[in-house]
């Protein structure tokens, strides 16, 4: 699946997220792939960058993104 489809489709499951909270979460999941975390999907990592992975895990609900709530005034 291409990469504005799983944003998409993350975007759409979490209402309260915006793109630029997903992108935080996607830079900090990236972060902890490249820094020796495992992927929790079952493919082949060596040929996908880390972003792209990271992205594809929060959309499998593999990584969950926490603490984007909005706050009623």
């Amino acid at each position: 699946m291409k990469i504005e489809k799983l944003t998409a489709k993350i975007l759409d499951e979490n209402p309260n997220m915006d793109n630029y909270q997903l992108a935080i979460a996607v830079a900090k999941r990236t972060d902890e792939l490249l820094n020796g975390a495992i992927s929790k999907l079952n493919i082949d990592t060596k040929s996908i960058k880390a972003a792209d992975l990271a992205i594809m895990e929060i959309a499998q609900g593999l990584v969950r993104v926490k603490g984007f709530i909005d706050i009623e005034k």
